[in-house]
């Protein structure tokens, strides 16, 4: 039996509807594969896991008493018999997420790249050696800023009222804060990824600097669960920085790009400057060195008497 071959892909990354899907739900899948190995092995040092998380929550001593420096306090507890399991699955799962990060970033552009040329596919080391750290920044972020948060959330707190704070729900607190101080984290990214394959200009990109630091302001104040304006311009304070940070960028992209090519900068409406200089021709003998043929002597005015009479 003959075996099955592959079809040829296309050299300009173009694929029918059925192909993207399939090749959409490839790389959704080895992404979970790597969140799977990596949560299983969180899920050998979960307890650990757990305590550095909770240190962050100004919680209360084993006998009830007030921290130093603190008004209130709050008492970890697990509410249900399955409670300490589903805490277990969302730490590990929360752990391997992030540790994930440099294989679903890959997939992420790999999925992206077949539609982009040759010469820029070569920005996936970059969007690797960049796009990873810019995550794991966040999400540290995320861990520094989160005893503010819990604090101010606790402050409102009634007096001689207990904070009982169930570790599933502090846990929910605490995930969504590094999933969004991540995701957070990479929107420079990608706006410079997006300028760097021409969909993005830095002058347009920069152009927007009112409606972008209002949307991160908004997006901000959303993603911090308090309503501290400390812990919101925590998060939005570096996005404003690496948002014009991205415009810088792309603007010495495209400066870059105009020096190699004038017309790098016009728009599909805009017409590109043709040269209509008139150069002068080379000698014919000296043409790629190839030696030219001698033109034929005119033929003589008796001969061409006797021709038309011939013909007549």
């Amino acid at each position: 039996m003959s075996k099955t071959t592959k079809a040829a892909k296309d050299p300009e990354g173009r694929m029918a509807l059925a192909d993207h899907l399939r090749e959409l739900r490839n790389r959704l899948v080895k992404s979970l594969l790597a969140i799977i190995v990596f949560t299983i092995v969180a899920a050998l040092y979960h307890k650990a896991l757990l305590d550095f998380l909770i240190k962050p929550l100004p919680a209360c001593h084993p006998d009830g008493t007030l921290p130093d420096g603190l008004k209130h306090c709050a008492e970890i507890s697990n509410i249900g018999l399955t409670t300490p399991f589903t805490v277990m699955l969302k730490v590990s799962l929360t752990a391997g997420a992030v540790a994930a990060t440099p294989v679903w970033l890959y997939q992420l552009w790999k999925f992206v790249s077949p539609g982009l040329h040759q010469h820029e596919k070569r920005y996936s080391v970059t969007f690797l050696l960049v796009g990873t750290p810019l995550f794991l920044a966040g999400a540290v972020l995320a861990y520094v800023v989160m005893p503010l948060t819990a604090e101010m959330l606790i402050s409102f707190t009634a007096d001689g009222v207990k904070s009982i704070v169930p570790v599933e729900t502090y846990l929910d607190l605490i995930t969504r804060m590094v999933l969004v101080f991540g995701a957070g984290f990479e929107l420079p990214l990608f706006l410079v990824m997006l300028n760097l394959v021409g969909v993005l200009s830095g002058k347009r990109l920069l152009g927007w600097w009112r409606a972008m630091v209002m949307g991160i302001t908004v997006f901000a104040a959303f993603a911090t669960p308090s309503t501290d304006p400390l812990s919101m311009l925590a998060l939005a304070a570096p996005i404003w920085a690496l948002y014009f940070l991205a415009a810088g960028i792309a603007l010495l992209n495209d400066k870059r790009k105009a020096a190699r090519n004038p017309d790098a900068g016009l728009s599909d409406e805009e017409a590109s400057q043709v040269d209509l200089t008139v150069e002068g021709v080379a000698d014919a003998e000296s043409v790629g060195g190839v030696e030219a043929v001698e033109a034929p002597a005119p033929v003589p005015a008796a001969r061409r008497d006797q021709i038309d009479d011939d013909i007549t």
